[in-house]
């Protein structure tokens, strides 16, 4: 062997690596300067009455509003019980909603005769605006926490139950046919061939479940509740409060933004094999 092969390999390895550096630092120069700009021009202008405080509210003022609700609480309790609430909301109905659009969307994925049965009805319940679900479920379930739980569940199903149905439908059927002519069970090729190959597919509508269940929360609390952001969001709106409106807003920001974290670690452990070039990417949207 070259001697000079591993120097150079050692070589274009660490510039490999200098560059990725070098990206990460721009993007997140980049990142921060966008923040930067958008906030401190949105203060700029509200401050000069290019855009009107009352109803725009100003970056310095919703601040300010978040301290006043840590420090003395909301009309309706502290601010960390209220943030507490929605929360829960959101990771009850994101857990329910994951496992029965995981469980369902394999099962018809790999069950022709239950994707031709259920299919119209999922299609149906899926076109019904989630706000009219919403207002059902508070009819139904009262002002409490399960109203808002069935309506981030709802959320959360479809979008998962469509990608597992899908990534089910995708796995190689060579692969399938080999397994099954090495002597697995119908329940074997779904757990160790089916499911593992749909993890990518389901992993992928996680990122934006939670979103999805955080919505329907805060939807329900604003449809009819007692506790919670979404109450505090109503509320400022309806004393003209701009201010509150960002501010509960920013705390479901940085709620989403941590559980946003959270799944790209779940990712990057279940998704190890990958090549490391498809996760980086992956974890840098």
């Amino acid at each position: 062997m070259n001697i000079a092969e591993p120097i150079v390999k050692n070589t274009v390895t660490n510039a490999r690596k200098a560059a990725a550096t070098r990206r990460r630092w721009f993007v997140y120069s980049a990142r921060l300067a966008v923040a930067v700009i958008v906030v401190g021009g949105w203060q700029l202008a509200a401050g000069a009455g290019i855009v009107d405080p009352f109803f725009f509210g100003q970056p310095s003022q919703v601040v300010a509003q978040i301290v006043d609700w840590a420090q003395h609480g909301t009309s309706v309790g502290p601010l960390w019980t209220q943030a507490w609430v929605t929360l829960e909301e959101a990771i009850l109905g994101f857990v329910i909603g994951v496992v029965f659009g995981i469980v369902l969307g394999i099962a018809l994925g790999r069950i022709r005769v239950l994707a031709d049965i259920f299919g119209p009805y999922i299609k149906i319940m899926n076109s019904i605006p989630r706000i009219v679900l919403g207002s059902i479920f508070v009819v139904w379930l009262g002002l409490g926490l399960s109203s808002k739980v069935m309506l981030a569940v709802v959320l959360v199903f479809f979008a998962v139950f469509f990608n597992a149905f899908q990534g089910a439908r995708e796995v190689d059927r060579n692969l399938i046919a080999n397994v099954r002519i090495l002597g697995a069970s119908r329940g074997q090729v779904t757990r160790q061939v089916v499911l593992p190959s749909a993890v990518t597919w389901i992993i992928a509508s996680m990122h934006v479940s939670f979103g999805f269940a955080l919505i329907g929360a805060i939807v329900g609390e604003f449809l009819g509740a007692d506790q919670g952001l979404g109450l505090l969001i109503r509320q400022a709106q309806g004393t003209f409060n701009p201010n509150g409106v960002f501010a509960a807003m920013l705390i479901i920001a940085v709620v989403a933004l941590i559980a946003e974290g959270l799944i790209t670690l779940l990712e990057n452990r279940l998704l190890s094999w990958r090549p490391p070039a498809l996760s980086t990417d992956a974890a840098g949207l």
